[in-house]
């Protein structure tokens, strides 16, 4: 009956764990051999038959009948043979069942320790292997916890994932049970234990969810070429199709914004900007800062900046709201990106860095960066709006602008 409740216990954790028939044998095996070790010095003389679906197995152990007795874990003698059976003699293998209880109580927990302990270390590995290959894969889970640093979320297995708040859109939202969209972003190996961490900020959870909203990107008809992002704020996507009748644009927003309409909602009303790629810099750098039309264009390859020159009313739109535009514009193209105001439509503008005996030169600096590279681009910006996006103290603003001021009074 032991037996039978041991086996019963294999049987339970071969079908919670969803383990294969081969292993589990090789395990219930590996540890039944090294408990024989523990008894009888050596297991090399057993012979283990499992029947996993039967639920039963038997240990039959070998030994040789001698006159007399040089290794009791491998020979028996013929007087003590004749005791049970008188018809073996010597040099005959003498064969006899070892029943579990001869295991005793600790030996029969023992065995229980080492499978619960061998069957936790295949999950683990099997757990930590499946969701290897899953990186870059969008999965849908349901919230189990939510706590201040993270989300517990529980997978169709019922295995634990991590949502870190890092990789939380910043309006994420989150009730238990209630269900979650995220893309695997790693898997990592902490005191044995696999921890799967996803993310919703990655590039590659919007990557996947335009190839499950958009059919001729998962067909590979348009290539998504490269995506920048500020998770739940704004994001750029540039596309390119291989196919001259398709517009690539055009596919993704679909009819009426219906493709990008659900996209936009799973990511938080987060602006989504579709870029046509082109090797043409200057093209690709006109369409990233869009939609400021832009006079004319400096590239400086071998510092990695760009100048770009828009008229006075372009400037806020190359901007964008805290500086997003500019930003995703410049990691799209992957250079620092310099705006200045085209000076022919506003003779009477003074460029800042007249101001560099008065101004130091790291707030001009700070200024510029924000596209304020004139004295009536930084008058017409409120206090409150340039300390906010150049970082600088509210005091300092006031006199710059005092200072502005006076060379036009």
């Amino acid at each position: 009956m032991e037996g039978l409740n041991l086996i019963s216990t294999f049987a339970e954790f071969k079908e919670l764990k969803n383990i294969d028939r081969p292993t589990m044998m090789s395990v219930l095996e590996d540890i039944f051999r090294n408990q024989l070790v523990k008894m009888y010095g050596t297991a090399d003389n057993f012979d283990i038959i499992i029947n996993i679906d039967k639920g039963d197995f038997e240990i039959w152990r070998n030994r040789e009948v001698v006159e007399a007795v040089d290794d009791p874990s491998t020979q028996i003698s013929l007087e003590e043979v004749s005791k049970i059976d008188n018809s073996y003699e010597i040099g005959e293998q003498f064969t006899e069942e070892v029943k579990l209880a001869s295991f005793g109580r600790r030996g029969i927990l023992n065995l229980r320790q080492n499978l619960s302990g061998r069957i936790m270390d295949i999950e683990k590995a099997n757990l930590y292997n499946k969701y290897k290959d899953r990186i870059g894969e969008i999965i849908v889970g349901e919230v189990y916890q939510v706590w201040k640093k993270e989300v517990l979320v529980m997978d169709e297995e019922g295995n634990e994932l991590l949502l870190p708040k890092t990789e939380q859109i910043p309006s994420d939202f989150f009730r238990k049970g209630d269900s979650v969209r995220a893309v695997v972003s790693r898997v990592d190996m902490k005191n044995n234990n696999p921890v799967i961490i996803l993310s919703r900020t990655a590039a590659v959870f919007l990557e996947r969810l335009f190839e499950q909203e958009v059919p001729e990107i998962f067909d590979g008809l348009i290539t998504i070429k490269k995506i920048v992002r500020m998770p739940g704020e704004r994001a750029k996507v540039a596309v390119e199709s291989y196919d001259e009748r398709i517009d690539p644009v055009g596919a993704c927003v679909g009819v009426k914004g219906s493709r990008i309409h659900g996209i936009v909602r799973e990511l938080r009303n987060e602006n989504i900007d579709i870029i046509n790629w082109t090797s043409n810099m200057q093209l690709l750098i006109q369409r990233a800062l869009s939609p400021a039309k832009i006079s004319s264009i400096k590239v400086n390859e071998a510092e990695k900046r760009v100048g770009v020159y828009l008229k006075p009313n372009d400037v806020s739109l190359a901007i964008g709201k805290g500086g997003s535009n500019i930003k995703l514009a410049g990691m799209l193209i992957g250079m620092e990106i310099d705006v200045f105001r085209d000076l022919e439509e506003d003779e009477e503008d003074v460029l800042l860095t007249e101001f560099s005996d008065e101004i130091e030169d790291w707030v001009i600096t700070a200024l510029k960066s924000i596209g304020c590279d004139t004295a009536k681009s930084v008058l017409a910006l409120p206090v409150s709006e340039i300390v906010r996006r150049a970082d600088l103290e509210e005091e300092t603003v006031m006199e710059i602008q005092k200072i502005l001021r006076s060379e036009f009074e």
